[in-house]
């Protein structure tokens, strides 16, 4: 019998065993005895994703529905989806879930800020997934559980159960719909937990900027006065490890909005890569991982339990998912003031960008709606080493409106509160991915450091002839080769002909922006050949 009882059956769901809200002690057993999983030696559970060990966005379908159709950012990105299809894909979900003997509800809430928080509804079979949610959503008081009523979102996670390929629209037995009509989000053919934490968003990123909040793909941090730094970036660039720093309050790890009194966080946790972990190299999150914690496929010892973070046999993308209050010095509620600094990561695999440059408000949003990085191996199925890529906004797969309408609402934001805007390349330098080395976090904390202390806003610069930032010429105990890539090169013309051709590649991506582009915006781009 469920501590918290509901009725599933408007949702054509009869199974009669629902499990509501459980604690992750009784999350546990279910998965130990149902799914396999198991506890790990640090307490964390255990578990694998099945085939999918990464995000299917090729398999992301949003249903066009004329009262958002004219919103929607249609394309690639957000590929479009019959009423009629989401019907099916629906209802063979629910059938689905009808045949298990038990099934998992979580009621929780996304965005802190209660003037602009979502009810959501998590439906899966799965153990793994309620505490999965059970971390990642903002937990409801058993006061708000008893008064939650009907949610915004409701997400039917049938993932262990293929969708038909044969049904219109469908490209494969995988399918993610959302249907912001019906306040609806449906999963079949992929267990891997990050779907329902990247479709929460992808509702944020759609009602948010209705209302005139920005949503963000960044991270966030305080100091002890109240300063606020952002850092953007996608999957692999460094967002949750640079901004679990012990000098500052932890406001979230990946997901916020922007409002007119500042940001809030839109989760109630964090999910950090963990391969190659070490306590040494990352503290805060190694320590996070213990009872309560959800492991991805991860590699572990059978007789002791402990893990190997440094295998990557089932997937590069091992994963942890824990409670933001896991973090000692998170800051709870996950809300702050308005951001003095903006920091774009981007992992360059050519090895030509610096380490930091400081960037014009045109800069800025020429670099946000670029958005250039490398996608690391494991984020996506079917990645296997980094690949330069561009995303609009430092994320454009979770992107719903053009990327123009984040872009402004972002320049209107730094235009009104002078925040500071600094590129960080976290990846390659001394030449391309492998050639030269990555960046090590050592330094890339010593830059993040500067910035935050204010001496790399003081400190003399050079422009750079390519790119037309400035970089900084001394940054604490940096050597001045790191900080100026073309100096760590050996090979003086291999530097510059990888550096034209990074800018080539900036040119070419930004035309399909330049019609929504203002003349300064276009300008403040790499030089021109």
């Amino acid at each position: 019998m469920s501590v918290n009882p509901i009725d599933l059956q408007e949702y054509g769901i009869r199974v009669s065993d629902v499990i509501r809200n459980a604690t992750p002690a009784r999350l546990y057993e279910y998965a130990i005895i149902d799914e396999h999983a198991a506890i790990s030696a640090s307490g964390a559970l255990a578990t694998r994703s099945g085939d999918k060990t990464g995000r299917s966005p090729k398999d992301k379908r949003i249903v066009d529905e004329p009262e958002s159709s004219n919103d929607i950012w249609w394309g690639d990105v957000n590929i479009r989806l019959t009423d009629r299809s989401f019907a099916i894909n629906r209802q063979r979900a629910i059938d689905y879930l009808n045949t298990r003997s038990r099934i998992f509800v979580f009621d929780g809430f996304a965005g802190w800020d209660p003037d602009h928080q979502l009810k959501i509804r998590v439906i899966a079979e799965s153990a793994y997934h309620a505490l999965f949610m059970h971390n990642m959503l903002i937990r409801p008081t058993a006061e708000q559980l008893q008064t939650f009523g009907e949610p915004d979102i409701t997400i039917f996670n049938a993932g262990s159960f293929p969708a038909n390929p044969y049904t219109a629209q469908m490209t494969s037995t995988t399918s993610v719909d959302l249907s912001f009509k019906h306040g609806e989000f449906v999963i079949l053919g992929t267990q891997y937990a990050g779907e329902m934490k990247k479709g929460v968003f992808t509702v944020m990123n759609y009602l948010m900027p209705k209302k005139g909040v920005l949503s963000m793909h960044c991270s966030a941090n305080e100091s002890a006065e109240g300063s606020v730094s952002l850092f953007f970036g996608l999957s692999g660039t460094g967002k949750t490890t640079l901004s679990t720093d012990p000098h500052r309050r932890l406001i979230g790890d990946d997901e916020h909005c922007w409002t007119s009194t500042g940001i809030f966080n839109i989760e109630g946790g964090c999910y950090a890569k963990v391969i190659h972990l070490s306590a040494e190299s990352e503290p805060e999150i190694y320590q996070a991982i213990r009872y309560g914690s959800v492991l991805e496929n991860v590699v572990f010892d059978e007789t002791t339990h402990v893990v190997n973070y440094d295998d990557a046999s089932i997937t590069e993308n091992t994963r942890v998912a824990y409670p933001i209050e896991y973090i000692e010095n998170a800051k709870i509620p996950c809300v702050g003031g308005h951001p003095d600094n903006i920091i774009f990561l981007t992992c360059d695999a050519f090895g030509v960008l610096p380490p930091v440059a400081k960037l014009t408000p045109e800069q800025a949003m020429y670099h946000f709606i670029s958005g250039y990085t490398a996608k690391v191996a494991g984020t996506e199925m079917n990645v296997n080493e980094p690949t330069a890529t561009f995303s609009a906004c430092f994320g454009a797969a979770f992107l719903v409106w053009h990327p123009a309408k984040y872009a402004e609402l972002l320049a209107d934001r730094i235009r009104q509160h002078g925040s500071n805007v600094w590129l960080v390349n976290t990846g390659w330098g001394g030449g391309p991915y492998g050639v030269g080395k990555r960046m090590s976090i050592k330094h890339t904390r010593g830059i993040i450091d500067a910035i935050h202390d204010g001496s790399l806003a003081n400190a003399s610069t050079r422009t750079d002839p390519v790119f037309r930032f400035e970089v900084p010429e001394t940054c604490g105990d940096l050597p001045s080769e790191v900080l100026w890539p073309a100096d760590a090169w050996a090979d003086a013309d291999a530097y510059q002909s990888s550096a034209r051709r990074l800018a080539d590649l900036f040119h070419d991506n930004f035309k399909k922006f330049e019609s929504g582009a203002s003349e300064a915006i276009r300008n403040a781009g790499p030089a021109a050949t």
